[in-house]
């Protein structure tokens, strides 16, 4: 549910990937996901969905429902589910997850083949293409240009996820298989985009914090420089194994 209230700190650390960069609107994002896959269906494709297992698998399942829409579900995402509905009091909508994954048909593994007979939803772990049940899927789905790959992450350079993207093609198991269904990116990030981080630099600032560390990103540096000349106060961007003391 987010944080009521930031606490009091000398010392902020914070992450950076996105300074300098906005999200797209989530609503906007949200439309054009669920036109895109109502799209793949009405053409007689396969919309395949690599999520991550803690979160985007959950985040995406009950967005699907919200819109009416039926998905199978693969790979560690159910596992994680399990774990996350012993702890309700954590969980902001408990029961709009439980009727998901309450809708949602969750397949085994000698179940694959069959869901790939009709056009369907398929949410299933690798997000990033790396590994996982989304590989077997692809060795079925790649030479079909009505289905479509539909990444809700960001892809490291050098994953899968990033090569699809780029140059269409993903490599498995010593195989090269180059993709005719279209892959196109969502943008579900969880981070704060930059305004946001701007605010609780801010935010920390006007109640006392003395110095910023940033981190994880790759502007770090930047922010850092923009910590100091906007706000005043010091601000470093470290290296792996660097000390400081005070």
């Amino acid at each position: 549910t987010g944080a009521a209230e930031f606490p009091e700190a000398d010392t902020l650390i914070l992450e950076s990937t996105y300074f300098g960069e906005e999200h797209v609107p989530r609503k906007e994002t949200e439309e054009r996901f669920i036109e895109s896959i109502l799209s793949t269906l009405d053409r007689g494709g396969t919309a395949l969905i690599p999520a991550f297992a803690i979160g985007r698998t959950q985040e995406i399942l009950m967005l699907l429902d919200a819109h009416g829409i039926q998905a199978y579900v693969d790979g560690m995402g159910r596992d994680v589910y399990k774990i996350l509905r012993k702890y309700p009091e954590y969980l902001k909508t408990p029961e709009l997850l439980d009727r998901a994954f309450g809708r949602a048909i969750p397949v085994k593994d000698q179940q694959r083949d069959s869901v790939l007979k009709k056009p369907s939803v398929i949410v299933t772990t690798a997000g990033m293409l790396n590994g996982g049940p989304v590989l077997y899927y692809l060795s079925r789905l790649y030479k079909d240009p009505s289905s479509k790959v539909l990444l809700t992450g960001y892809q490291v350079e050098g994953t899968n996820g990033r090569l699809a993207l780029e140059h269409r093609f993903v490599e498995t198991r010593g195989d090269i298989l180059t993709l005719k269904p279209r892959v196109e990116q969502y943008d579900f990030s969880a981070h704060s985009g930059d305004s946001e981080l701007k605010k609780v630099v801010k935010d920390f600032c006007r109640k006392g914090t003395e110095r910023v560390f940033i981190m994880h990103g790759d502007k770090t540096e930047s922010f850092a420089q923009w910590i100091s000349e906007e706000i005043g106060v010091d601000a470093y961007a470290p290296a792996n194994g660097e000390l400081f003391a005070f």
